[in-house]
């Protein structure tokens, strides 16, 4: 009896974030692809959420698209998160700037959405074909001789090799770090941070402090001129995650050293939360760490025919439009489509992504940067015109003009080149503006 063996691919993904996850779905039902994923953080699963609270993000139509190929992962998704109906932006006079969505938004906590993931992912492992390893940071990468070094919590130090590299790693990207060196391909690749820092804040709408009448189904923001801010969305419970946002040039919570203080900040620049703050939070705010956005601008986003970036390792924006999570799952989509298109050729549709994917990016980068007007009251109230003047004559006739971009965005696959172009006028103007 003769047997013919099954050659099978081995592939490493580096993060298991929602990028590197959602592409192990994909991979594992194509077949022939033995996966191993590799995370520098805890396994998810292990970790209460109350040890490990993120910042809730949004999914846009982009995203579910890329959720919904894989059966049965929308509605698990779905059923974790949050529907939101719109903003409302709680000004100092009392008054409320309010912006209703035509589509419900949905908002998930990125640990629950991790956390969905992988464990529909462990679900699927039936055959084994699926390795998981976490706190396990990636040290090195030999693009040579198609090698990794990772080292663990207690600071052991152990090596793999793969076939096919995916650097889903972040802004911070090991992978693609690897690409600097590389002497056959010219490798471009611009990071910066943006101005702002943030901290996240957990409190809810009623506790000892008091309760506040804040309504739901709403994303509620407070502003202290410009460089000063709060954004909090609902959750389960009358709970509300968020963050604080600040200019990294001017640290107003450097100086303080007790709750009393934070209290004190709250109380005064924002009084209207401060009657909901507890004392447990104020201490935890004092010492939570401070975060930054990392940008990421790359020529490319593969190095030969068998190694990969894709999401913030590849592109990562800026969140003022919040597609950062959204890019990144419909990059997961498009590499999927190319292997489809491509019969699993990887030297042919890892190139192919690069070619793809990357004037869309940029356009994201131009998109994030500049459709919102910041510092200039005149350009922010015609944003605002725009918006409210385009989709009334959408609404009445939808045949002649489309939806406004930013509802392209949120609301429709439509590519990122596609809207840039549709609203270059408006980003262009914004330009001047900031030079000027």
């Amino acid at each position: 009896m003769i047997y013919l063996a099954i050659m099978t691919t081995k592939v490493i993904i580096v993060g298991a974030g929602p990028a590197g996850l959602l592409l192990a779905h994909y991979l594992l039902r194509r077949g022939n692809y033995q996966i191993s994923i590799y995370e520098r953080r805890s396994d998810p699963t292990h970790v209460s959420f109350s040890n490990d609270r993120t910042f809730p993000i949004a999914l846009s139509e982009r995203a579910k698209k890329a959720i919904r190929s894989i059966p049965g992962l929308e509605e698990r998704v779905l059923s974790q998160g949050t529907f939101i109906t719109g903003s409302l932006s709680h000004q100092k006079n009392g008054k409320v700037r309010r912006n209703t969505r035509k589509k419900p938004l949905l908002m998930m906590d990125r640990f629950g959405l991790v956390n969905t993931l992988l464990q529909e992912l462990i679900k699927k492992n039936q055959n084994q074909s699926l390795k998981l390893y976490f706190n396990c940071q990636c040290t090195q990468v030999n693009l040579q001789e198609k090698t990794l070094e990772f080292t663990r919590e207690d600071g052991e130090k152990f090596t793999d090799n793969y076939d096919l590299l995916i650097g889903a790693d972040g802004a911070n990207s090991a992978v693609r770090n690897a690409f600097i060196n590389s002497e056959n391909e010219p490798f471009e690749c611009e990071l910066s941070y943006v101005k702002d820092v943030y901290k996240t804040l957990f409190i809810h709408r009623n506790n000892e402090q008091g309760e506040l009448n804040l309504e739901a189904g709403k994303i509620h923001n407070w502003g202290s001129g410009e460089s000063l801010r709060i954004i909090l969305v609902p959750q389960a419970k009358k709970a509300l995650n968020g963050v604080i946002i600040y200019e990294a040039k001017n640290n107003l919570l450097e100086n303080f050293s007790t709750k009393e203080d934070i209290l004190k900040f709250f109380a005064d620049y924002f009084p209207e939360l401060s009657k909901i703050l507890p004392e447990e939070e104020a201490k935890a705010l004092l010492n939570r760490p401070i975060s930054r956005v990392l940008t990421v601008h790359c020529n490319r986003y593969h190095q030969g025919n068998n190694v990969l970036i894709i999401g913030d390792a590849a592109h990562s924006v800026s969140p003022s439009l919040g597609q950062g999570c959204n890019s990144a799952l419909e990059d997961v989509e498009i590499f999927n489509n190319l292997l489809d298109e491509m019969g699993d050729n990887w030297s042919q549709a890892v190139p192919e992504f690069t070619r793809r994917r990357v004037t869309d990016a940029q356009a994201l980068r131009e998109l994030s940067n500049y459709v919102f007007p910041r510092g200039n009251k005149k350009l922010f109230f015609e944003f605002f015109l725009r918006l409210n003047i385009g989709r009334f004559f959408h609404k009445i006739l939808p045949n002649f003009f489309p939806p406004v971009f930013t509802d392209q965005i949120w609301e429709s696959s439509v590519s990122y080149s596609e809207i840039l172009q549709s609203c270059q006028g408006w980003v262009t103007k914004v330009k001047k503006a900031y030079r000027s």
